[in-house]
């Protein structure tokens, strides 16, 4: 049974959709919930209290630094520890680029991917402290894959998983745990996207059971988890073998090799940067018979 009793989690975007059914799904297991949003969010936390929860909500800017600094420190004064930090927060402005203002851009990055990197940063040297912590961030398939009119959006989005990746190597020697979801789902920023049909079957409460998983004391780290109607998936980045090119190394010889190149069989995911450093140099060594002890 996965259960946050006497542990503290602070979800920001909980007002509504997502961030609300992790608000709610956690609380109903046990945890002392942190309400982050910057509309009303007193029906939330009044939902949790009527379950018997306990709930406070913090209105709170996640891109300005300052009311993110300030709320850690409510939720420290009040509660004494911050064991999860769900990043749900965000907002959207979509345009195809040709006609999108730069100052939309970098307001949804600042939103999504400096607002998460703030949060994050904010209960870090808690959870360090603590020796345990459990961290959510969320892409979208719209960083991992694309999508029409969000090149903003999309960038945000993909720039969680480079996030993740650095911070779950930071925080294992901690217990500090992190993923990524990349949720499907019907809300506010879906509204009018999707067919009724399929904004029925995609509901929230249908992809919280896995943020759940990822945030709890057994939960796996680094993890891109896709998640959307009750289906979830794991997405993986991975690197092709690849092939040498000995000889003269030339644009036409790259598109000669082209086929080996992105030969799939093989693949596998790299634990680091360093790990696909150590590859492209163990092979050169091997193949000009240089003595590399790596």
């Amino acid at each position: 049974m996965i259960r946050f009793d006497d542990q503290v989690a602070i979800v920001t975007g909980a007002g509504a959709g997502l961030g609300r059914s992790h608000a709610l799904g956690l609380a109903e297991r046990g945890a002392r919930v942190v309400v982050n949003d910057m509309g009303d969010a007193s029906s939330v936390v009044s939902e949790i209290e009527a379950a018997g929860g306990k709930a406070v909500a913090i209105a709170a800017d996640v891109s300005d630094a300052g009311a993110v600094s300030d709320m850690v420190a409510q939720v420290m004064d009040r509660w004494g520890r911050i064991d999860i930090l769900i990043n749900n927060a965000g907002i959207l402005r979509d345009k195809t680029f040709a006609k999108m203002d730069m100052d939309d851009f970098a307001k949804v990055i600042n939103v999504h991917l400096i607002g998460t990197a703030q949060c994050c940063h904010a209960v870090w040297p808690i959870m360090r402290a603590q020796g345990y912590g459990r961290i959510l961030l969320t892409a979208s398939g719209s960083g991992l894959y694309g999508n029409f009119g969000q090149s903003n959006y999309g960038a945000a989005k993909a720039g969680m998983v480079g996030l993740m990746n650095v911070l779950h190597l930071e925080g294992a020697r901690d217990d500090i745990r992190v993923n990524t979801l990349a949720p499907t789902a019907a809300t506010a920023m879906t509204e009018g996207l999707l067919p009724q049909v399929a904004l029925d079957l995609l509901q929230p409460g249908t992809i919280t059971p896995g943020v759940l998983h990822l945030v709890s004391r057994d939960a796996p780290s680094c993890m891109i988890l896709s998640a959307g109607g009750g289906t979830f998936a794991v997405t993986q980045i991975t690197e092709t073998q690849g092939t040498l090119i000995e000889g003269d190394i030339t644009p036409e010889a790259v598109a000669a090799a082209w086929s080996e190149i992105i030969d799939p069989s093989g693949a596998e995911p790299l634990e680091n940067a360093f790990a696909q450093t150590r590859k492209y140099a163990l092979r050169a060594a091997k193949a000009k018979g240089v003595d590399l002890d790596w």
